[in-house]
């Protein structure tokens, strides 16, 4: 009966502080990761699955210090970069932050675009619908509703697992291959492997984190819990990239190596595999690009109060943070209309949006390494060592996949046109 109470009173707890890490891990998977990850499974089959171990790892560990770093001092990564490195400062890199986001913000309008336009809807009704659905969702619900809301729609991922099972692939090819690294001197290769730690390890998921995780008032106390839910979501954030790579790697890959031209070109290639592996790619996406297009400008909106020392949060009324309303509805406003405008180039500023994040990455992390190991602000919850060599390591791996790809852009004579083909 003790034991019985134990796990009840673990279990109870656990679902008190559930939210916020679970729903930052799941909404990575939106309209900018499903475009990565269709085009990685559908230019280079299997064999960026290796990749999602260590990008799983890496989650954890930066997610994990962004919510402990929220729970122990209680203020935001933006607060706490202006207060320990001063406004300039805070400045870049709010200003950094903000032009990735806002490519981000108008991937997931164009997810839902091309989501819609499966049914066939028009854009110019779909797009505005569900600017006007997200809007309405934060600016008049509360935290505790609008988290509520974001829990029901993480389900909805379930979706990928189904529609890749549908599609029968090499299951054996696609196991081998996680576990088998593969390095390829391909400037497109090299761009999917950032773009994929970019869209998998985002810098707007730190920032968001650790504001959701003060504005629940989760403390230092409760953190165990939360720590769970940080681990659990960012395996599942895994579990489902794994899926939409496999799916696109049968459906596509294994009947022609070929680059996707949107998202909702992934979902159109499972139609001839049956309708059900064709409707739940699509729904997903709809779903996931609904999701995702009210969490990102609302982590904008958060790091930029924050690190200017403005009030946020979406259980102020409108009158009670005026500039933090005012930034979600403009990035929302704007990510729409871009996706309005005739012939733009949506599908080039997509996959780019991702790969700006992977070489914003290391940036971002930077601060966060230095801040979790600053024992006035961290006290006995400073990192490990283990998660110091996690985090330096990225830093300096994302660092030199920058580089290089910078220098197979500059030098493309010096790479090595591979492609794997179906075995």
């Amino acid at each position: 009966m003790a034991l019985l109470r134990n796990l009840r009173v673990r279990a109870l707890a656990f679902l008190g502080v559930l939210g916020p890490g679970f729903i930052t891990a799941m909404v990575d998977n939106d309209a900018g990761g499903i475009f990565t990850y269709s085009d990685a499974g559908a230019r280079w089959g299997y064999v960026p699955l290796w990749t999602l171990l260590p990008i799983t790892l890496l989650l954890v560990v930066s997610q994990e210090m962004c919510a402990r770093m929220g729970a122990v001092t209680g203020k935001g990564l933006s607060d706490l970069i202006r207060e320990e490195y001063g406004l300039r400062m805070t400045v870049i890199v709010m200003g950094l932050l903000l032009a990735v986001n806002f490519t981000n913000v108008a991937a997931n309008f164009a997810g839902i675009a091309g989501a819609m336009e499966l049914l066939p809807v028009s854009r110019y009704i779909s797009v505005p619908l569900g600017a006007l659905l997200v809007w309405v969702l934060v600016v008049k619900g509360t935290y505790q509703s609008v988290e509520k809301v974001f829990l029901a729609a993480s389900g909805f991922y379930i979706a990928y697992v189904v529609s890749a099972v549908l599609v029968e692939p090499d299951w054996e090819l696609a196991m081998r291959s996680t576990v088998q690294p593969a390095l390829l001197a391909d400037r497109g290769y090299i761009a999917v492997m950032i773009g994929m730690v970019g869209t998998s390890v985002a810098p707007w998921m730190q920032f968001y984190l650790q504001a959701a995780i003060v504005e629940k008032g989760i403390d230092s106390k409760q953190y165990r819990d939360t720590r769970v839910e940080v681990v659990v979501g960012c395996v599942l954030m895994a579990v489902v990239a794994f899926f939409i790579i496999v799916a696109c790697a049968g459906a596509i890959w294994e009947h022609g190596a070929r680059p996707i031209q949107s998202p909702g070109e992934a979902a159109e290639a499972l139609l001839p595999l049956g309708r059900y592996a064709f409707a739940l790619f699509a729904g997903g996406l709809l779903c996931s690009s609904l999701f995702a297009s009210s969490i990102l400008p609302l982590s904008t909106a958060y790091t930029v109060c924050e690190g200017l020392g403005l009030e946020s949060g979406v259980d102020n009324d409108f009158d009670e943070a005026p500039t933090f309303y005012w930034m979600y509805t403009l990035l929302i406003v704007l990510g729409a209309g871009v996706v309005l405008i005739p012939d733009f180039p949506l599908v080039r500023m997509i996959l780019a949006s991702q790969v700006l994040n992977g070489i914003l990455l290391p940036i971002v992390m930077i601060f966060i390494v230095r801040l979790a190991n600053r024992e006035d602000l961290m006290r006995e919850w400073t990192n490990g060592r283990f998660y110091n060599f996690v985090a330096w390591s990225a830093v300096a791996v994302m660092i030199g996949l920058s580089i290089l790809l910078a220098a197979f852009s500059i030098f493309p004579a010096a790479q090595v046109a591979s492609m794997p083909s179906v075995p």
